[in-house]
């Protein structure tokens, strides 16, 4: 009999509405081992090619098979040191599942879930490092930063992050609410960092605190910029400068890292009745997901498109549904009404689709009928654009990076090299292909691969 895709357990979707515990575990070892049997170990692995950081899929799965669970965490780790937190945040289903033969005619292997259980149950080996007498800054210490250090300090350079935020991990802290990602395994990615020699600092805005031509000046032979895109997208509609009205960075970022939810908070969320998140991605579902635990009474997702168009994970719009999000579909903000200086209603104008855009969605279209819906808060999810410090510093001192119409950094697509000779950038101040933690990781691997050849010369 053929054996069915493993499942881990939930959290009791009414218990984790108000806590922000793991909504998932790890399969058991049992599961594990039955999961594991289920990969073909084909010849022309496919999965590895929807692995942008080409992890060995099939050999990793092997050792499982084999009861060799040290090993499988080797194979991984050769290529990934985040193992664990891809394993929870990687939309694997579009990726490396994606691929899966065994999905043509039914459910593709659970490879998500069991490269987290191998990253939560083994440790990671650590490298004899020869040094090369080679300094090389990074600026940011999320996905992108993370995977570029760890690859360039085994090559034997010293490794220096800066890191603008008073703790590190960048979007995987701020961003990521710790019900998708725990804390425990992020700080511990990070430890194993630090035990190789990477060297870290926060609270430093590479741009105001230090320069690029300071860190150059200051002997790093080569620099990866990888700072993220921390800027929000606004709706650009009247009553956006309301009380109430956030950017979901600006929510997720003091919930998440400033404990905002929390009634002993030293900057406490003003929490109302109603909140409505306008976005349809994953940082959408956070934000609605977080809205929930913090004490919001009703959590509503707003959508221009319908639920067909949405670009979020199906399992994250299948457990914001579980926790009680409510979604709108075919509406758009027209204004956002205030009493006081608070938000008090918005106006929403009915759409429908017409001819698919630029991204092979149908476009939605304004019908012309309005309709108001009580609201005392506001949360906009249409993504991130790039902050202009660091190009602003640099053009200051003479060093002129060439960006796009949109202000992300120019990059080579496979060295992630800047216009700057020895400067390099990547993640999502550099974006290659879709914005998430594993294509970070992938740009994070191509600079190091670059940097570590520039300096072998």
């Amino acid at each position: 009999m053929a054996v069915e895709r493993q499942r881990v357990i939930e959290q009791d979707k009414m218990e984790r509405r108000h806590n922000f515990d793991p909504v998932e575990s790890n399969l058991t070892p049992e599961q594990v081992k039955l999961e594991a049997s289920r990969c073909l170990n084909c010849k022309n692995p496919q999965c590895v090619k929807g692995c942008p950081v080409n992890i060995q899929i099939p050999q990793f799965i092997h050792e499982i098979k084999e009861g060799n669970l040290d090993k499988a965490g080797e194979i991984i780790r050769e290529t990934s040191m985040l193992p664990s937190v891809c394993g929870r945040v990687c939309p694997q289903e579009r990726q490396c599942e994606g691929k899966c033969i065994l999905g043509i005619k039914g459910l593709p292997v659970a490879i998500g879930a069991l490269e987290r259980y191998v990253g939560d149950n083994t440790k990671a080996d650590m490298p004899e490092i020869k040094p090369s007498g080679k300094k090389v800054a990074i600026v940011g210490s999320g996905c992108a930063g993370i995977t570029a250090a760890a690859d360039l300090r085994k090559a034997g350079h010293e490794v220096v992050v800066f890191e603008a935020l008073h703790k590190l991990g960048g979007v995987l802290r701020y961003g990521i609410p710790p019900f998708r990602l725990p804390r425990t395994v992020l700080d511990r990615e990070i430890t194993n960092l630090k035990a190789m020699g990477v060297e870290f600092h926060t609270n430093v805005i590479v741009g105001k605190s230090v320069t690029l031509k300071q860190l150059k000046d200051d002997g790093f032979d080569a620099i990866f910029i990888c700072s993220g895109a921390g800027l929000p997208k606004m709706l650009h509609v009247p009553g956006e400068n309301l009380n109430g009205v956030f950017s979901a960075n600006e929510f997720l970022t003091r919930v998440n890292l400033m404990n905002a939810g929390q009634s002993d908070s030293p900057t406490p969320l003003r929490v109302g009745k109603k909140v409505a998140v306008f976005g349809g991605g994953n940082v959408a579902m956070d934000a609605a997901r977080t809205a929930v635990r913090v004490g919001f009474e009703e959590v509503y997702i707003i959508y221009r498109r319908t639920e067909k168009e949405l670009p979020a994970r199906l399992e994250e719009i299948r457990h914001a549904k579980e926790e009680g999000v409510i979604f709108k579909f075919l509406y758009a903000p027209k204004e956002i009404i205030g009493e006081d200086g608070y938000v008090k209603a918005v106006e929403l104008e009915v759409m429908e689709l017409g001819e698919p855009d630029e991204s092979g969605r149908r476009k939605p279209v304004p019908t012309g009928k309005i309709e108001t819906m009580e609201l005392d808060t506001v949360i906009v999810a249409l993504g991130t654009g790039p902050n202009p410090i660091i190009q602003r510093s640099a053009e200051a001192d003479g060093i002129d990076i060439i960006t796009d119409k949109r202000g992300y950094i120019t990059v080579d697509g496979e060295t992630r090299a800047t216009n700057i000779p020895t400067v390099y950038a990547g993640g999502d101040v550099a974006p290659v292909g879709e914005s998430n933690a594993i294509n970070a990781m992938g740009a994070g691997k191509k600079a190091a691969k670059a940097i570590n050849e520039l300096l072998s010369k």
